[in-house]
């Protein structure tokens, strides 16, 4: 055989060996917790081309470009976080304005987050720019509720106007960015009136997508059960349900006032939104008790919130275990029953052929403290920890270098201007250009 054909034949040897993987990625050996389709058993997970190709009790590493031995570990879909503030206006705010959103990529991966949905941070005055400054930008997957108020979360004055709660360009705003805008809000309202509430509603039958509500400042005018009971729909979202601020908590009982049990007859959803005021273990612990358990468990993460009680999404899903929950109750909040609750049902599971935002978690036993928004401690057994976060099949956080290569056992010049191997993706990138 001349030097040309044994080139060609070990070309034809290496394609061969190519095409028999099927897989990209393989995840070998954990727990798989998957609330869309009733699982929670050790599972080996396959992806191929950023979609979840495989979810099976053994595929062979053989069939895989790259095989991550999870073993002792939970899989989970990508964890969705329906309150985190990631954009705050930055004209048009009064001075003293809060400014404390976060940018997506920092707080996300390493905590499993895939998805962020921003809780009115614009109205649809500047929704675009929203668009143009973090939702294009970010690699998390960054969904909204767009604000009732067309300036949003601008403070003061501005989010107390009702002048600008109009519903025609809110609504048309909406529809323009369907699928981004996933929601509409009004929040930290203050006023007697039930105007911000029953516009909200009105974009939110127009748009054809559900209302989220922050109930605001707790006015005798407009208390909670009408809110719950007549104005809000079915599958719409009353966050910060453990406040204790707004008429939640029966003051005889402890447990959820009439309110909150009629609500969620009427099929009203009820989110956590712990945030730096909106979370008691004085409210919390009873109502669960009482059974009153959350549909999400959604974090309002800021900056104020994220280096107090809150911590992140983890922390306080943590917190829920502590006072009963499952992990697979705590996990489907944050998976299935967010993507439900936005009506993006393509996220929040491991279906096949479902974009791979994967959740790899550790659950540590020991002994655990977790805090209130007031600093009041809750003692636990269980914490959960971020060991490795998938975004459309992308490894976007790796805590511990499950994907890595002992570096030793690599050849020599691994690493080197136009080295092809592996630099936090699931597949090599091409090689670099001197």
């Amino acid at each position: 055989m001349t030097r040309p054909c044994l080139v060609i034949a070990l070309a034809l040897v290496v394609a061969g060996s190519a095409s028999a993987q099927e897989y990209d990625l393989l995840l070998k050996g954990g727990h798989v917790i998957d609330g869309r389709n009733s699982l929670s058993a050790v599972r080996d997970v396959a992806i191929k081309d950023g979609k979840i190709a495989a979810v099976a009790a053994t595929i062979q590493a053989s069939r895989a470009l790259k095989t991550v031995d999870v073993s002792g570990l939970y899989v989970t879909p990508g964890l969705i976080d329906l309150h985190g503030h990631v954009y705050r206006p930055t004209v048009g705010q009064e001075q003293g304005a809060d400014t404390s959103a976060v940018y997506p990529d920092g707080f996300s991966f390493r905590t499993g987050v895939t998805t962020f949905v921003d809780p009115g941070g614009a109205g649809w005055r500047n929704f675009e720019d929203m668009k143009a400054r973090v939702i294009d930008r970010s690699r998390t997957r960054v969904l909204a509720f767009i604000n009732i108020v067309g300036r949003g979360s601008a403070g003061g004055r501005y989010e107390q106007d009702l002048s600008d709660m109009e519903v025609e360009p809110t609504a048309a705003m909406a529809l323009k960015h369907k699928g981004v805008i996933v929601g509409v809000k009004s929040a930290h309202y203050s006023g007697p009136e039930w105007d911000p509430f029953t516009r909200a509603v009105e974009v939110g039958n127009r748009a054809n997508v559900p209302v989220a509500i922050d109930f605001g400042s707790n006015r005798p005018e407009r208390p909670l059960h009408p809110l719950l009971t007549r104005l809000l729909r079915p599958g719409d979202i009353y966050t910060h349900v453990y406040s204790g601020n707004r008429g939640e908590q029966d003051p005889q009982s402890r447990g959820p006032s009439q309110a909150l049990i009629d609500g969620r007859k009427r099929g009203v959803l009820f989110d956590v939104g712990h945030g730096a005021g909106s979370f008691r273990w004085r409210v919390a612990v009873p109502m669960m008790r009482a059974g009153f358990r959350p549909d999400t468990i959604s974090t309002d993460l800021h900056v104020r919130s994220m280096n107090a009680g809150l911590k992140d999404i983890l922390d306080l899903m943590s917190k829920f275990l502590a006072m009963g929950m499952t992990l697979e109750e705590v996990v489907q909040a944050n998976t299935w029953n967010a993507a439900r609750a936005i009506k993006q049902e393509h996220l929040g599971s491991l279906s096949t052929g479902a974009a791979a935002d994967v959740a790899v978690l550790r659950l540590e036993t020991g002994e655990f403290g977790f805090s209130d928004h007031l600093g009041a401690r809750l003692k636990g057994r269980h914490r959960m920890r971020c060991e490795l976060t998938l975004r459309d099949g992308k490894v976007v956080y790796d805590a511990n270098a499950l994907t890595g290569e002992d570096w030793d056992k690599l050849p020599a010049d691994y690493g080197e201007q136009g080295d092809p191997r592996w630099h936090g993706d699931v597949r090599p990138r091409k090689p670099v250009k001197p």
